[in-house]
């Protein structure tokens, strides 16, 4: 338990009302979760404002209230505290109410559109090999150690990040590696965290269902670099234009990664194939098991933040040698009969273009490409016709197909990704809902040596279809079909 005053510490408060010398048993902003002596915050959402469960939360026990606003009563014996912004305060509360966890380990955020799962991913790994206890928080999962705690969303809310870093800092976990989503830097889901250092990926065209204007996706994703101390890394890729632009007005102290510009942490990619890549990184060969040149990227960004970590330079490199590809990221298998099968997340127009240039940069030309591909639903629309365009330029065949609908048609779906194919590639495209019939199409279309690259879902082990969410796994669907069909 902790005294309310104790864990406002370093929130801006704008009144109160009651007292904050009184003991707090826990934090909820889910008003389901709220026991007695706790602490309830009240945040207005983009679909649900929390101040119209106050009444509720003190009738289950609640004996504090954070809100922006307050309600038209406050009852006698429960505290309450207005502030500007409940999202900023709950993180900072969280960090108090576990003992600022963030403080006590390396903590280092990955942030961009593409990338950040592989390398926080394959940091964590990296580092276990190099002889350190990690953790990782990830789109796919948190890693506690040993200990894995299944995720839904890419930045978990800040209460649950406290948490897993109070565990980790509690088993000896020394570094923690961590996606940070434009989502949840908007929502301050970071806010009040000790980052030693933040890397920088790439931006593209996403998530404009929620930021609406390209601009304001760019400025959220450089708060992250603007909010970093003096005695943290900005380590971004050079490479893409809005690099330079997070490094604008940060105190960290600033690196850049590149394979085509100078920078700190300089590649060249000597060989590309469908078993590895062969790189110089800063004059020193390493050969890889990632393939592609946006995995290039990848690893120079993770070669990078390990050099500033203090990873000696030949440790460095064996430990990157040793890694394998993370779950649904450019993910190859080959079929008893020959047929490449690569299933990929790639789910934005320059993830899909990143991925298919990979594979026509390692093929022969004597084979085909069959993309299946979708766009899943109640995300941003205007993405749709460039991942038609796409997937039928750079494909000999393409079968669109359902992703995760969620609310939307999923037929409506697919006609607004067909809207982008040119009239040449016409001929090159079928359109099958049904995902697995849709696999199973590509499957049998395919020969010996041809690829089949399954985008979109990647890791994902289910399908969202209006509200129902069903098991589906892209890799394991298409090893499955490959075999059934002997090809």
């Amino acid at each position: 338990m902790k005294k309310l005053k104790d864990i406002l510490y370093g929130v801006s408060v704008e009144s109160v009302k009651g007292s904050t010398d009184i003991a707090i048993r826990g934090v909820a902003f889910d008003s389901r979760h709220i026991d007695s002596e706790s602490l309830f915050v009240a945040q207005k959402g983009l679909v649900v404002d929390g101040h119209t469960f106050i009444s509720g939360a003190i009738s289950d026990g609640a004996t504090a209230i954070i809100c922006q606003d307050f309600p038209n009563e406050t009852p006698e014996g429960v505290t309450f505290v207005q502030v500007e912004d409940s999202n900023e305060a709950l993180a900072v509360i969280a960090s108090n109410f576990y003992d600022n966890p963030s403080s006590d380990l390396i903590l280092v955020g990955v942030t961009g559109t593409n990338g950040k799962t592989t390398i926080a991913t394959l940091l964590a790994k990296q580092f276990e090999k190099a002889g350190f206890k990690s953790g990782l928080i990830s789109t796919i999962k948190i890693l506690v150690g040993d200990k894995e705690i299944p995720t839904t969303h890419t930045t978990p809310d800040s209460l649950m990040i406290n948490k897993v870093l109070r565990e980790m800092v509690d088993q000896g976990v020394s570094h923690c590696f961590m996606e940070v989503s434009s989502h949840g830097i908007h929502q301050k889901r970071t806010s009040g965290l000790a980052f030693k250092g933040g890397v920088f990926t790439n931006l593209t065209h996403d998530h404009l269902d929620y930021h609406k204007t390209f601009a304001e996706y760019r400025d959220v994703k450089k708060s992250f670099f603007d909010h970093l101390p003096s005695t943290a890394f900005a380590l971004v890729n050079l490479d893409d234009k809005n690099g330079n632009i997070m490094l604008q007005n940060t105190k960290a102290k600033k690196y850049g990664y590149a394979l085509k510009t100078e920078a700190d942490y300089k590649a060249r990619i000597i060989e590309n194939q469908f078993n590895g890549l062969l790189l110089n990184f800063n004059g020193q060969e390493v050969w890889t098991k990632l393939i592609g040149s946006f995995n290039a990227y990848n690893l120079l960004a993770i070669y990078g933040t390990a050099d500033l970590l203090g990873i000696e330079k030949y440790d460095n490199l064996r430990t990157l040698s040793e890694l394998d590809n993370v779950s649904g990221r450019f993910q190859h298998a080959v079929s008893k009969g020959g047929v490449n099968a690569i299933i990929d997340y790639a789910h934005t127009p320059d993830a899909l273009k990143n991925v298919l240039e990979t594979i026509n940069s390692i093929r022969t030309y004597n084979e085909q490409v069959i993309t299946v591909v979708g766009c899943g639903g109640d995300r941003d629309k205007t993405k749709r016709p460039k991942m038609g365009n796409i997937a039928s330029s750079l494909s000999n065949q393409v079968v669109f197909t359902s992703d995760n609908p969620r609310g939307e048609d999923p037929e409506q779906i697919i006609k607004e990704v067909e809207a982008g194919v040119r009239p040449e590639n016409y001929k090159k495209t079928i359109s099958i809902t049904d995902r697995k019939q849709a696999i199973k199409t590509a499957c049998k279309l395919a020969q010996e040596g041809d690829i089949i690259l399954v985008a979109g879902k990647g890791h994902e082990t289910y399908q969202i279809i209006g509200n129902q969410k069903t098991g589906f796994d892209d890799f394991e669907i298409t090893n499955q079909l490959l075999t059934e069909l002997n090809k």
